[in-house]
């Protein structure tokens, strides 16, 4: 883990902290990527947010965050409604990743598209599977730690018996954010404008990567830093910042 990422998140509305002047002055001169998991306008009960836009106001609202300051974004949403997301903002992604877990949900899975930016799936290693195949035996005998991530991701989702749920309704794993970022250049500065519970954030602190983060709602906000503080404890660390934009 790395102590000197900047990690810094907002107590705002990402719409006008990703406006103002003070977050231009952050990103100046700097390789950024936005990763989200943005509101999926399902009517999910949130804190302070109402998720309940009529549908093209949503995608409106979402290419106007996501395409601000021309940077490469990376959004994790259900497949039909990326598809609506590319033909609003005119793209197409780089690459599509499916996450997929066992819930007691219609929805099985979520797609990972990375929209101007590709992604390095040899950056992050996953276990071999085939450990009776002699090719790997002899990769594992000459040090290798495992094969190049893959585009289908069986991560479980964060259930109410997790040990490390929160009050957010919809609290991301750590596991999934940190495969996001760990196939991406380790100098980007990751931009979050829906930090929610803080799992981007954490995952970057863990990475060693710069994050800003934006949280309208101040309980998750809280809750966000809570968990960055707690990293700090472990590792010693500079603590998370907490700002509001004025």
């Amino acid at each position: 883990m790395d102590n000197k990422v900047n990690i810094q998140i907002f107590n705002e509305d990402c719409v006008y902290g990703m406006g103002s002047q003070t977050f231009i002055d952050l990103i100046k001169n700097r390789k950024c990527v936005i990763i989200t998991d943005p509101p999926f306008n399902i009517k999910y009960h949130y804190g302070k947010y109402k998720d309940n836009l009529k549908e093209k106001d949503y995608f409106e609202w979402l290419e106007t965050i996501l395409t601000m300051y021309n940077m490469p974004f990376v959004v994790i949403h259900y497949p039909e409604q990326l598809y609506k997301l590319s033909f609003q903002v005119g793209l197409f992604p780089e690459r599509v990743v499916s996450w997929v877990y066992n819930s007691n949900t219609g929805k099985q899975h979520r797609d990972i598209a990375f929209f101007g930016i590709k992604p390095n799936f040899n950056l992050v290693k996953q276990p071999y599977k085939n450990l009776n195949d002699k090719r790997i035996q002899k990769r594992i005998k000459n040090g290798c730690k495992g094969g190049k991530l893959y585009d289908w991701w069986n991560i479980n989702q964060v259930k109410n018996v997790s040990k490390d749920k929160t009050s957010h309704p919809c609290q991301m794993p750590v596991e999934v954010m940190k495969n996001i970022i760990g196939i991406l250049p380790k100098d980007i500065l990751v931009i979050d404008p829906f930090t929610g519970s803080g799992t981007t954030a954490v995952a970057c602190k863990e990475l060693g990567r710069d994050f800003i983060g934006f949280e309208i709602d101040e309980e998750y906000y809280q809750i966000a830093i809570d968990r960055l503080n707690e990293i700090t404890q472990e590792d010693k660390s500079t603590g998370v910042e907490q700002l509001k934009l004025f």
